[in-house]
This record gives C-alpha cells, structure tokens and sequence, in this order.
C-alpha cells in the first residue's frame, strides 16, 4: 500500500488489515503517520519523482515478496504504470489504469480536453495565455494543472486577477468557478467496464479531502460520473468530484477524477458499499459483485484526528 502519510492511503490500509490481509506501508516521509500504525510493515522508500523511486519500489518487491500492490498517490501512478511489466514478473499483481488515463486525470487541461470530447459537462477552462477569451463578469478560480489538495488554489472575479495568480501558481489553469452542492463519488469500474457509483455530498472540505459528508442519490449525477469515467477508460478504484447546480444548464458538472481511491471512501463502506473487498476482488481478477456496491443515502460520517503513537522515538533531523 503507497502513501500511506495520506488519509486515503492510511485508511485503506487500515481496511486491508481489519480484512485479515497482511499489509506492507510505504511512503517518502519518515514522519508520515501511518509508517505507526500498529500491524503495517512499514517501509520509506524514495519519492515518485526521484530517480531512485523505482529502485527502492523494486528492492522492496524482492525482499518482502508481495502479492499485490494498491496506490493512493497520484503521482506515484505515471511510475507505477511504467514498472508494471517489471512488478508482473516479480509476482505483483496491479490493477493500474492505462497510461493515458493517468495522464488525463493527473493534467486537468488534458481531463477538460478529454471531457468536451465525450460532451460530458465540465467548467469552462482556459490556459494563461488565452485570458482575452474568459467572459466578462463571471467567478474564476486559478489553479495547477497537475495540483492536488487544494494547494495553490486561488479565486478571483477578473481577467486582470487572473492573470497576477497565473504568475504565482506553477503551471497554472484558469476555470470558471462552480456552485452549488459539490460531492464526490467513490466508484469501482470492473475490467468489463460496468462501473458502481456511490455519491456522497461534501459537507466540509479540508485541503482538499472531505473531512464530513452525508451520501446523497442522484441518478443524473451517477449518469455523468459513468460517462465521464468511460471517457477517460479509468479502470478500478476511482474518485470523481463535481458539483450539482439547481435551476442552471447544465445541472450536474464534472470537475476532476482522481486513479484512486478518495479520502473519504470510509462513509461508502459505512453506507453498506463493499467497496475495498470488492476492488480487492478486481485487483485478483475475481469477479466484482456490484449487487454488493449499492448503499443507504442520508449515511453522515466525520473524521478527526486521532494519536498513533505516544512512543518516544528518534525524529530525522533533530538531536
């Protein structure tokens, strides 16, 4: 299981464990909470942009001998998606997305090309140097192409403010800005392409992650995030955010998708959505029982900090 520092990692993880599977953690940062979480054989190993990234991913393949390998990180999956041939040989099952798939859902200029492509609704997204072109008067919101958890996102109402954060925000985007009920959902597409959706409304949203939220049902939701997943030929656990807009045209909007699973997967299981056995199932290429993903809507969950570890250890970089 990678980045495990992350909730998404960390919690799935901790499933994986409570389903009786022997769980091995890994992640860049010794600090990262979930190298102490009691049962998991943790491990740091480079970061996914460091050239030793696949070194110390396949000497820790050797050694330990895993069955299967899971991915929280998105910039992990263009490393993964490269040494998945390497990983096979070795004995390591993936259940990874293709390539152009990672590359759409980690660029969002690419994912908005690929959406208006297959008509499904998406803000209107423009790069810096295509300002002129944004409407007058509307909301805009700045942000990186290839950002996650919120970093660096910024809003603002002209082209003139635009183009200031454009400066600041590495490799930036600029899209027009989205109201009304924003949600998420948790899907799983098997390899036969059939996809579960569970749809849950994002009550508070901290860096990025939903921190509380309450399942919600909406087929025309769930339509557009099937859409926009066959759109993209995402396989597999994945997250797709977007927002529900009353009394406007088009009503539902799809915003990104993320190759993973989201942070807040947890309140789907709640709901009664096997989600984590059954993507375990693809991930074994055992059948995935979608009668098995359906679930409650009104199910509320919140997540809070808990203590890890009180144990007094050596920090890296103190005395």
């Amino acid at each position: 299981m990678t980045g495990i520092g992350g909730a998404p990692g960390l919690d799935l993880a901790l499933t994986l464990l409570k389903l009786g599977h022997e769980v091995i953690g890994t992640d860049s940062n010794p600090l990262a909470p979930g190298l102490l979480a009691p049962g998991i054989t943790a491990r740091t190993i480079a970061r996914a942009d460091s050239p030793l990234y696949a070194a110390d991913l396949m000497e820790l393949v050797h050694d330990l001998e895993p069955d299967a390998l899971m991915c929280c990180v998105e910039n992990e999956l263009p490393q993964l998606v490269h040494l998945r041939g390497h990983l096979g040989r070795a004995g390591v099952r993936t259940w990874l997305p293709p390539a152009a798939t990672v590359t759409a859902a980690g660029d969002k200029w690419e994912f908005h090309q690929t959406m208006l492509v297959a008509r499904v609704p998406t803000p209107p997204t423009w790069l810096p140097e295509q300002l002129d072109q944004v409407p007058e008067g509307i909301e805009l919101v700045v942000k990186p192409r290839r950002g996650q958890g919120s970093k660096d996102v910024h809003f603002c109402r002209t082209r003139e403010q635009a183009r200031v954060l454009c400066e600041l925000v590495p490799a930036p985007i600029v899209q027009q800005r989205v109201t009304g009920t924003e949600f998420s959902a948790d899907c799983l597409t098997d390899r036969n392409g059939r996809t579960s959706v569970i749809l849950r409304r994002r009550l508070m949203v901290q860096a990025g992650m939903s921190v509380v939220a309450v399942t919600i049902d909406d087929p025309e939701a769930a339509k557009r995030v099937t859409e926009a997943i066959r759109a993209i030929g995402a396989v597999g656990p994945v997250d797709v955010q977007g927002f529900i807009t009353e009394g406007t045209d088009p009503r539902v909007v799809i915003t990104e998708i993320n190759a993973r699973l989201a942070a807040g997967f947890l309140l789907s299981e709640e709901a009664g959505a096997d989600l984590v056995r059954q993507a375990v199932n693809g991930l074994f290429q055992q059948p995935v029982d979608h009668r098995r993903l359906t679930y409650r809507s009104g199910t509320f969950l919140t997540k809070y900090v808990a203590v890890l570890s009180t144990e007094a250890r050596a920090v890296p970089g103190t005395l």
